[in-house]
């Protein structure tokens, strides 16, 4: 047990330093219209729908996921974290009405519903 608790404090730690150090990664996304709604696509590897916070604001969308671990290694290739990442888009006149999100095999799918509201609406992704 003491190995265990050893190394998890170590991933622990070095998640923190991380946190601090880094910059969210901005993710690519794909974006298209459906019958109801403004639908956007991006990948999001290695976390969790609840690690996921999508935000609408007037016509501003934000999507973002905290950092879910970073192992203390001496990586050859780092290009990317388990996490840290944010995107905003724009959203066009005539969608905001509601937002539904899913996280599914690494991709986060945000639905932003024809509508307007004039209150931010936060929410958070189903996973499957």
């Amino acid at each position: 047990m003491g190995n265990e608790q050893t190394r998890h404090d170590e991933v622990v730690e070095s998640t923190a330093d991380t946190e601090r150090t880094m910059q969210p990664q901005r993710v690519p996304i794909n974006v298209y219209e459906s019958a109801g709604a403004l639908v956007i696509v991006a990948p999001f590897p290695a976390v969790t729908a609840s690690d996921v916070t999508i935000e609408l604001n007037g016509s501003r969308l934000r999507f973002f996921a905290r950092l879910r671990s970073a192992g203390p290694r001496e990586y050859l290739v780092h290009e990317w974290e388990y996490g840290g990442y944010e995107r905003e888009v724009d959203v066009p006149d005539g969608y905001g009405g509601a937002v539904e999100a899913s996280v599914t095999n690494g991709q986060l799918v945000v639905r932003v519903m024809r509508g307007v509201t004039d209150e931010p609406i936060t929410v958070k992704p189903t996973g499957g």
